[in-house]
């Protein structure tokens, strides 16, 4: 059978020949964001008044500027790739990827889960999609189904190019829940109050959109699956020694969890075990019951939170905490905890070396006044009714450049929320499709996909085709839904 573009749907075709260009030009995240910084000085240079010394001065300052919300940032993956790395998660996946009889039903079936998972917890879908993607092409390499490897680890990076922004740990929906945001010295000073998650991810407007994205893209993922010869599977980019003598992160056989659910609690009882010597320190590092209780502690907290404050306890921090305290209690041993965390730290390295890097470019369009400018000349030819789809763009454009969904709301947010007022547009509506925008154009930048091709095993140019593919996709959808959708 043929491997070239011939053949097959027309949209599979598309997608195929799509991936091969995007494959063969592509250059690698962080060369990406070195070239982005000259894109954006030199626009720097031509749209606005700043000069070139002071544009390096915002570029400078740039770099430290968000390292708190660096810091929530990885805190919020590492809690998502603990979790997603437990035995019993691990083993759930393996069961799962036996259901798809097709490559086209493994792609969209990796899709929802991941989208699905990404309303929860961001971090808990990049690192679970890119394990289940992985798990996936296992599966199907052993079964003899024929599935696009690159198309599935698209399909376990859905979560963030479309859905999280709308869910539990969307930055923009969580940073106005919170009083420090609203109010004197801060740029949200004209809001009267803060904006309650009632009125942004768990309105109906936004449930809505939700439900309605993830079919669509399902669709779409199940579409593109290539088929027969063009379909290059697992074996084509990991190698099968690898595949199956080692975890998908690295570690060695020996500490793979397996599928039988008493094995794996043995498994964790052995590694931990082996790890405690006879010194009384180290059997307190490895009690059941001190993680435990100070788990326990951290849930009654969350808990007691949204008692007192309902829906309005949904803030980064109170995500970020309450993850932290869930995978603690799911592992009770503060040491196991503990080794999970430091494998968490590989996957989050390529952000802790991008991200002073778009804090820099961030640095310089929030500074010299080019993300304001961006944004107010989009907001500025909107009406009532194509708010919502200019909001989007506003987001799409604002995230090919800073792909920090918090760190680009503190910058344009006010300019979004002030236009939104000014139009009568309720401002939970006008959030929600800003953060349509930003989440659905990190299927062209790949930042947020490099703890995903750590543990894929994929390049970013080989799966970026159909990454773009997708976003290509979804544009006429999210323009008809975003428009005639009702608040």
């Amino acid at each position: 059978m043929s491997t070239s573009g011939s053949g097959g749907s027309p949209v599979e075709r598309i997608g195929y020949r799509l991936s091969t260009v995007v494959e063969r030009w592509m250059p690698s995240p962080f060369l990406f964001a070195i070239l982005l910084t000259y894109v954006v000085y030199v626009a720097g240079l031509a749209a606005t008044d700043s000069g070139p010394v002071e544009l390096l001065e915002f570029w400078y300052d740039g770099f430290w500027a968000f390292l708190g919300f660096s810091m929530q940032m990885v805190l919020i993956l590492m809690t998502g790739f603990v979790i997603a790395y437990h035995p019993r998660v691990n083993s759930l996946l393996k069961r799962l990827a036996e259901i798809p009889n097709s490559g086209a039903q493994a792609a969209a079936f990796v899709g929802v889960v991941s989208m699905t998972l990404a309303w929860v917890h961001w971090g808990f879908s990049l690192i679970l999609g890119a394990i289940f993607a992985r798990e996936m092409g296992k599966v199907a390499h052993e079964k003899g189904i024929d599935v696009h490897y690159p198309l599935l680890a698209v399909a376990g990076y859905m979560g963030l190019g479309l859905t999280w922004h709308w869910g539990l740990s969307g930055s923009a929906p969580l940073q106005l829940t919170d009083p420090k945001n609203i109010g004197e010295g801060t740029g949200f000073d004209f809001l009267a109050s803060t904006v309650p998650a009632s009125e942004t991810i768990f309105h109906p407007y936004a449930i809505m959109l939700t439900v309605l994205s993830i079919a669509f893209a399902a669709l779409v993922l199940y579409a593109l699956a290539p088929s027969g010869g063009r379909a290059k599977g697992i074996t084509e980019y990991v190698s099968e020694e690898e595949l199956f003598d080692a975890t998908p992160d690295g570690g060695s056989a020996e500490t793979e969890p397996v599928d039988d659910d008493a094995t794996d609690d043995a498994t964790a009882d052995a590694q931990s075990a082996s790890n405690a010597a006879t010194v009384p320190a180290e059997r307190l590092d490895n009690s059941r019951l001190l993680g435990g209780l100070i788990a326990l502690t951290g849930v009654a907290v969350v808990a007691y939170q949204f008692v007192q404050q309902g829906l309005g306890a949904f803030t980064l921090d109170t995500v970020n905490f309450g993850f932290l305290m869930a995978g603690l209690l799911i592992y009770l041993r503060p040491a196991y905890y503990r080794e999970r965390f430091g494998e968490g730290a590989t996957a989050a390295a390529g952000i802790i070396l991008l991200f002073p890097f778009f804090a820099g470019i961030q640095g310089i369009m929030a500074s010299s006044g080019l993300a304001t400018m961006l944004a107010e000349a989009l907001l500025s030819v909107s009406t009532a009714e194509t708010y919502p789809v200019v909001a989007w763009l506003a987001g799409s454009v604002a995230n090919l450049f800073v792909p920090s969904g918090g760190g680009e709301w503190l910058v344009l947010g006010p300019s979004v929320l002030q236009a939104a007022e000014s139009l009568g547009v309720p401002a939970g509506q006008a959030t929600i499709a800003y953060a349509v925008g930003d989440a659905h154009t990190n299927l062209l930048n790949p930042f947020w996909a490099l703890p995903l091709l750590a543990i894929t095993g994929v390049k970013a140019r080989e799966m970026f085709g159909y990454a773009i593919a997708m976003m290509l996709a979804l544009v006429p959808f999210l323009a008809v839904v975003l428009y005639a959708l009702p608040y």
